[in-house]
């Protein structure tokens, strides 16, 4: 991503936010990540990244961990502030087979949380530069098709529709949700069809052309857009 110096991932312990990490600073960036405890792949990317990675904690839910984070990275500007951290994933309960607890975790880690850590830092946006937020394309109510993972898929569409007001109240800058694709990953499983490296590039080119772009918008790993 040329022009994108500095990015905060929130959420890059494993999976695609590691991977996410790995391909900006391949590409020459500065990256704060944060992860809830160790994490044992971002102490190797750390040791290789030549002083490019910066980790930090971070608990999502967690107002004081929030707090934490923001007074630690206080006055910094980052080019792409991209809330990854999430729960869930391609299986799960219907909803009448969840109980509460379980229903307002969901959507409180998948949906509230990450719009609350974004309005955090909202004001450490570069002028052109990009708020992502980790979606999935089964948030969309479009393509809900025989539907099915109730929870998460509402939880997904709550971001969605959370990052569109997001975008709202800050019209300068460009919000993008993304749907990295199935992935294999410790929540795609084994038999998803992509793997990490192939998400994150093609997830980091449509952030890269979104850039001085405001306004919301819903896209797929290949950068196309997708119905809401």
């Amino acid at each position: 991503m040329d022009g994108i110096n500095r990015a905060l991932l929130v959420g890059a312990s494993r999976g695609l936010g590691l991977g996410l990490a790995r391909e900006l600073i391949g590409r020459g960036w500065d990256v704060v990540a944060t992860s809830r405890g160790a994490s044992p792949g971002l102490k190797a990317l750390e040791a290789e990244a030549g002083g490019r990675l910066h980790v930090a904690a971070l608990e999502l839910t967690d107002p004081v961990a929030r707090q934490a984070l923001g007074n630690k990275l206080e006055g910094q500007v980052f080019d792409l502030v991209f809330l990854i951290a999430g729960i869930g994933g391609p299986t799960g309960p219907a909803v009448h087979e969840a109980s509460a607890e379980a229903a307002a975790q969901m959507f409180v880690t998948n949906a509230a949380a990450p719009v609350q850590v974004a309005e955090a830092f909202a004001g450490q946006v570069a002028p052109d530069g990009v708020v992502a937020f980790m979606s999935s394309g089964l948030g969309s109510i479009a393509l809900a098709g025989g539907g099915g993972n109730d929870l998460y898929r509402a939880s997904k569409a709550a971001l969605n529709m959370m990052a569109q007001c997001f975008a709202a109240r800050h019209p300068g800058l460009a919000v993008r949700c993304i749907a990295p694709g199935w992935v294999r990953t410790d929540m795609g499983g084994p038999g998803a069809p992509l793997d990490v490296q192939t998400s994150m590039h093609g997830v980091a080119d449509a952030l890269e052309a979104s850039r001085g772009h405001a306004g919301a918008a819903f896209l797929n790993w290949k950068g196309e857009t997708l119905p809401w």
